[in-house]
């Protein structure tokens, strides 16, 4: 028997006896102990952030990078975003998260100069191995890159890139990569036409 073959019996001889051994699954630490506290002690800081003043863009900005986000000037961070993990979050020069989005950044989120996230989008970074009966956690990053327009209640899965000059359609589902200058929509997303600025 090849260790392919041993490593899925002994996942099956753990996790399954026709259900799952729930107890066992979650047994597992998918972070370090340093993580662990730096997310609790985030989750303390969090409705510090969370109930600022809309305006107060250089408050909650100051709050993510003492957590260990790389943040630029004039980057515009509404209240109502979640930000999973400060210290997995690079933003560029005069970009904007809107209105309750989602930076689920488990693996590196890193988004570009002058770029847009609009309102309720979730920039996924985090996913499970679903060829193994555990499902272990996956932290896969997502590179957005500079003067590309997220637009609304837009899903951008982990793993992917969307390129320079870009427009993501709202609404969209984007689960592959997306090149520089493209204008792309759909779901999952399709390029529509290039964009040229």
């Amino acid at each position: 028997m090849n260790q392919k073959n041993q490593n899925l019996l002994f996942h099956r001889e753990n996790c399954v006896r026709d259900k799952l051994k729930i107890s066992y699954c979650r047994s597992l630490r998918p972070y370090s102990n340093k993580e662990y506290i730096k997310r609790f002690l985030w989750s303390l800081a969090f409705p510090f952030f969370r109930y600022s003043p809309r305006k107060a863009f250089f408050w909650r900005k100051f709050l993510l990078v003492i957590f260990g986000a790389k943040i630029g000037r004039r980057v515009h961070i509404y209240p109502s975003v979640k930000i999973y993990l400060p210290w997995m979050l690079e933003i560029g020069n005069d970009s904007s998260i809107g209105e309750w989005t989602l930076i689920y950044n488990l693996g590196k989120v890193t988004i570009g100069n002058r770029s847009t996230i609009s309102h309720m989008s979730h920039i996924c970074a985090g996913t499970h191995d679903y060829n193994n009966l555990e499902l272990p956690l996956k932290r896969l990053p997502i590179k957005i890159g500079s003067q590309v327009w997220v637009c609304s209640n837009v899903f951008v899965g982990p793993n992917t890139n969307i390129g320079n000059d870009s427009i993501v359609g709202a609404g969209s589902v984007v689960i592959k990569d997306v090149p520089e200058n493209s204008i792309v929509g759909g779901n999952p997303a399709v390029k529509i036409k290039d964009r040229w600025v």
